[in-house]
């Protein structure tokens, strides 16, 4: 069974999804788990989604905005890419999460982290399509000409994470 809590958040709410064993399946910022449940495989959105306290989950995201940036890092996460390439989405994944805070990471050079140099568009998509937002932390990549990009969330909330973890208010212009 899936469980949910929304946190209120400078940047608006944020709802995290965990499975019963305490993984995080998606986080994103919205109020509704809905938009959260569209995100995984068919499989796993069949659960409701009640409403509940998700204890170190809940504790770990308030720490983040409480300043502790890597609070989040230590989450284990339920991922499960599907698709073609599969295995790209899980090393760009992986690599997301190596993205220290308050520092970036273009998608050419996430595209070599994850091992395909020459899949800078399959970079992107990986951002693109992961689930699991803020703890898998995609806001970290920006174009090569250090442009912001896109954001699931829209590039404001992009902008604030950016600069709240650089500890900079007006960074990212």
């Amino acid at each position: 069974m899936n469980l949910s809590t929304t946190l209120s958040t400078p940047a608006g709410p944020f709802t995290v999804v965990v499975d019963d064993t305490g993984a995080v399946r998606a986080a994103g910022f919205t109020a509704e788990p809905a938009a959260l449940l569209e995100l995984l495989p068919p499989s796993w959105r069949s659960t409701p989604v009640p409403r509940r306290d998700l204890g170190d989950v809940s504790k770990a995201v308030e720490a983040y905005l409480a300043g502790d940036h890597t609070a989040v890092d230590s989450l284990v996460v339920a991922h499960r890419p599907g698709g073609g390439d599969a295995g790209f989405l899980a090393r760009a994944w992986a690599a997301l999460r190596r993205i220290p805070p308050g520092r970036t990471l273009t998608y050419t050079r996430l595209a070599t982290a994850a091992g395909r140099p020459a899949a800078v568009r399959a970079a992107g998509m990986a951002c693109a399509r992961n689930p699991v937002s803020l703890i898998v932390p995609c806001h970290r990549v920006v174009r090569a000409d250090g442009a912001l990009g896109g954001y699931r969330w829209g590039v404001e909330v992009k902008r604030w994470l950016l600069n709240f973890e650089a500890g900079v208010p007006d960074r990212w212009r």
